[in-house]
């Protein structure tokens, strides 16, 4: 397994089983140009002009937020590095949503999102937004591969999603000495805030691999904390849950794929997550909570 300080409620078998799960496939069977400013900035921090602000939302956040007391507090890490995180510590019965790497860009996946007020995380690669190189063989044939490219992230954004950092070409970090990870972590970070208007403060290693280089890579970068995952969605919107019992569990976070067919299955999921009575939480609010 990858090394890192864990903040989670699963057990090591769980956490395990997350960390091996893969971003692309396992389960699921540059820098940019001009002037930038640093990537640490927070998410208040202006970018430079050209660059909309995020669209503030006509009653709040979206998506249910953490009642007083109702969220455990992480552990704090004795290395001073980013935690990795794989759940919310919380016994309501919500979940929270994620989606990687940024291929097929699906406009009724940002209508959703945006009329249905659904919180979810992007974690955005620039050879997939930009659609660079060799596409990931699972999002080929698509109608949207790379259609919009950063203006489909602002698009997401002004949705109400938070554009987090999936470094620039989804290498496997380890492989990666120091300065070769800080290179793909900052070099994305710089390019989320250029094109939105906001840095990241959240990191998603590819395929979940990490080790300790990884973090301190991160920090520099202005990165707070790691965040893994507890289930995959398939195609189809079905859950590839990574527990014995095959079931939600309070807290989970899932990931997705910008895939073919992304607002169907998205359509799909959401129904499913509602009808075993979850709600789907507000990422933003229950990490600020718990970090309390």
């Amino acid at each position: 397994m990858a090394s890192g300080t864990y903040w989670t409620i699963r057990t090591a078998a769980a956490t395990a089983l997350a960390v091996s799960a893969g971003c692309a496939t396992s389960l699921d069977s540059g820098t940019g140009d001009g002037a930038t400013p640093a990537p640490g900035a927070s998410r208040a921090s202006k970018a430079p002009s050209g660059a909309g602000d995020r669209a503030a939302g006509p009653s709040g956040p979206p998506g249910a937020t953490p009642r007083p007391g109702e969220v455990g507090r992480f552990p704090r890490p004795g290395d001073g590095l980013p935690p990795v995180i794989s759940s919310i510590p919380t016994e309501r019965k919500v979940v929270f949503l994620t989606i990687d790497d940024g291929w097929e860009q699906d406009p009724g996946f940002v209508a959703q999102v945006r009329d249905r007020r659904i919180p979810v995380a992007a974690f955005v690669t620039r050879d997939a937004v930009e659609a660079r190189g060799t596409a990931d063989p699972t999002a080929q044939g698509g109608r949207f591969l790379g259609a919009g490219k950063w203006r489909y992230v602002r698009d997401l954004r002004d949705a109400g999603a938070t554009i987090e950092n999936h470094t620039l070409t989804h290498p496997n970090l380890p492989m990666l000495g120091y300065e070769g990870q800080k290179t793909e972590i900052c070099g994305v970070s710089r390019l989320i805030r250029r094109h939105t208007g906001t840095a990241p403060t959240l990191f998603r290693p590819p395929f979940g691999n990490h080790n300790t280089l990884t973090r301190r890579a991160a920090k520099a970068c202005g990165i707070d904390a790691l965040l893994l995952w507890t289930a995959t969605v398939q195609p189809g919107g079905k859950i590839a849950y990574q527990v014995p019992d095959k079931k939600l569990r309070p807290g989970d976070i899932l990931l997705l794929h910008f895939r073919p067919n992304l607002a169907r299955d998205f359509r799909i999921l959401v129904a499913k997550i509602k009808r075993r009575g979850f709600e789907i939480g507000n990422l933003d609010a229950y990490l600020k909570a718990a970090a309390r």
